[in-house]
């Protein structure tokens, strides 16, 4: 089993000792042994002066929750939330503070919005004059790089920076990124993890699944999750409210049989299984309703649902026309801000191919793979 940062504190104790410490972590900064951080951090005796929060709170608010700011219940510590009214530290969040650190289990997809929060943790330590340390750990989905870089034009909490959509990065290996991207000064380091290989998908870390957010359960909804994830901008379950998020999708008004007859002619990718599924979730879209649809089982870690989910929505528009809505973020379709990009609507209004659309991210993904490949930590 590979070693994670927090596991290594006693190595890199020259970083923490003597220093008060902003922490920004969540439910998923736990050691190897699921010890959670200020625990391991008391125990270290070091000075957690304060606490940071991202999107879901410290203990796992439900999807969209707002999150106020708190004390730790045990150790008394202040928790400021950096989700909802305030997204970044204030000069006063970080008075009397010596450094920041930051450890939350991500899960290597862009639209995932903790990344932002390290990136603006970063760009407010810069300007007060603080460190920042990296406490690394694995990108479930590995060093795989696929989809088109974001947009500037469409910057958002869930895709910035020109990122391509599976960077492929650990979180330590982000930092080296924003802090380039941001042209920092900032005192930067990452505590590396031990025995992680950049091609290993979480299976072959040997670490217990780490859930990095409500609705992420498992490894293959982390799977499913990359492409799956743009049915959040439609009127599509998909599977939120479930036991299953993102590998069941569906709606009341499907004919399920017809859908999966249709997607077995479409879609002949042999790591990937599908099924006709019902089912009815208990909170987000259609709580309480019956759902008809597909569930998609991944039969390799190194499955990339991109293509698969991209002609599941368009197998869903040409069949229900009228039934199928996409729906708005922030006066711009949710769709260009989940994709980064107009070219995915196009695709599903028939303006553009599936194969010109994949060639045209896999250009763009192979420019943000070198770009990045100086910063990378493990071989």
């Amino acid at each position: 089993m590979i070693s994670l940062g927090i596991d290594r504190l006693a190595e890199y104790d020259f970083l923490f000792a003597g220093k008060r410490i902003g922490l920004i972590t969540n439910y998923s900064g736990v050691d190897s042994r699921l010890i959670d951080d200020m625990t391991v951090f008391h125990e270290a005796g070091y000075h957690v002066a304060k606490l940071f929060t991202p999107e879901h709170g410290m203990y796992g608010a439900m999807d969209g929750a707002g999150v106020g700011d708190c004390r730790h219940p045990k150790y008394k510590t202040p928790m400021i939330s950096l989700y909802g009214e305030k997204l970044t530290p204030s000069a006063e969040d970080l008075n009397g503070l010596d450094l920041m650190v930051y450890d939350i289990q991500d899960v290597g997809m862009r639209y995932y919005t903790y990344i932002y929060t390290m990136a603006n943790c970063m760009r407010a330590a810069d300007k007060a004059g603080l460190s920042m340390v990296v406490l690394d750990r694995p990108n479930p989905l590995g060093r795989a790089v696929a989809g088109n870089r974001m947009d500037p034009r469409y910057d958002c909490f869930v895709g910035a920076h020109r990122l391509a959509t599976r960077y492929g990065l650990t979180p330590g290996e982000l930092g080296c990124y924003f802090k380039r991207f941001f042209g920092l000064t900032l005192d930067y380091q990452a505590v590396p993890m031990k025995g992680y290989r950049a091609d290993m998908t979480w299976p072959e870390t040997g670490q217990l699944w780490n859930l990095p957010s409500p609705s992420i359960h498992t490894f293959n909804s982390a799977l499913c999750y990359v492409g799956g994830c743009f049915f959040e901008a439609t009127n599509i379950s998909e599977g939120r409210g479930t036991a299953e998020p993102f590998q069941i999708y569906g709606a009341p008004f499907v004919d399920m049989d017809k859908l999966l007859s249709a997607l077995r002619e479409r879609i002949k990718d042999p790591n990937l299984a599908m099924r006709e599924r019902a089912f009815t979730p208990f909170w987000s879209k259609y709580a309480g309703e019956t759902c008809f649809g597909v569930e998609f089982i991944p039969l390799s870690p190194r499955l990339d649902f991109m293509p698969a989910a991209l002609t599941f929505m368009k197998t869903l528009l040409d069949m229900y026309p009228d039934k199928f809505e996409f729906r708005s973020y922030a006066d711009v379709s949710r769709l260009t801000s989940l994709s980064g990009d107009n070219s995915a609507d196009e695709y599903l209004r028939g303006k553009l191919t599936l194969s010109a659309l994949l060639e045209s991210w896999r250009a763009q993904a192979a420019a943000f793979e070198a770009e990045v490949e100086p910063l990378r930590l493990y071989s």
